[in-house]
């Protein structure tokens, strides 16, 4: 967790018929910090490792880079979310514009946002401080590592993913987030009836995502169904689309 460095202005020089020596400025200690803000070393380097990284390093260097993320990440969790066992799950929250509304509305539901930019998790946090919504955390992980480093206690009851990278081009598409591993990556984290809500702009995305559901044996989609809260974002401002998906994890 960072803090804030707070210091006191110098002060002037003492009486100079006493001293000619300066009056060292009292200290100022740094408040507590609160949790929800940007993890400290190592935790702010938990970022996925790139393709060239890999390539130049190998997958044996990766996996225990990513093993070594999730180990600290779990003990982070334990304090971030700690008590609650029922988790509003936002991944990729952008600026936190729709998660800290949410919240808001929603003051019984513990919500949880992550994303991998250090700048977007920032403005999340400035959001969540100024509405003081003590039910919303907004944290930098990989989503893949922040769902294995969940506690069996810590359980998704509602899932939201919004405008995620469609990764257009066919040689990119394995890097949608959306398959067949990481539906079971939800689905294990998650209980009976809870709720993954998808919206994408991209029709290909969408059309994806939709196959990947229907035959997905945990997941069953449910058609027709409202998008159960709207607020405007910083990216929805920049689509011209919207198209939802709903599905419901199976006993």
């Amino acid at each position: 967790m960072g803090s804030r460095s707070y210091s006191q202005p110098a002060e002037g020089w003492g009486n100079t018929a006493v001293s000619q020596t300066p009056i060292p400025p009292t200290p100022i200690p740094s408040p507590s910090p609160p949790f929800n803000t940007l993890l400290p070393p190592p935790f702010r380097s938990l970022t996925k490792a790139m393709p060239e990284q890999t390539k130049v390093m190998g997958k044996d260097w990766a996996d225990a880079r990513r093993e070594g993320n999730v180990d600290r990440l779990r003990l982070t969790l334990q304090t971030a979310l700690a008590n609650h066992t029922a988790i509003t799950f936002e991944l990729g929250c952008g600026h936190g514009h729709w998660l800290a509304a949410y919240g808001a509305a929603h003051p019984e539901e513990f919500c949880v946002g992550i994303d991998l930019v250090t700048h977007r998790v920032e403005r999340s946090q400035r959001k969540q401080a100024l509405g003081k919504l003590t039910n919303v955390v907004f944290m930098k992980a990989e989503a893949t590592e922040f769902l294995d480093a969940l506690l069996p206690t810590q359980k998704l009851a509602k899932i939201f993913i919004l405008y995620p990278d469609p990764w257009p081009k066919k040689r990119h598409q394995k890097n949608r987030f959306i398959n067949a591993a990481n539906l079971d990556r939800l689905a294990d984290h998650a209980t009976p009836g809870t709720t993954l809500h998808f919206r994408t702009d991209s029709e290909a995305y969408h059309d994806w995502t939709r196959e990947h559901l229907a035959a997905h044996p945990r997941w069953q989609l449910v058609e027709g169904a409202p998008w159960p809260f709207e607020r405007t974002t910083f990216f929805e401002d920049m689509m011209k689309a919207k198209r939802d998906l709903l599905a419901v994890r199976l006993p």
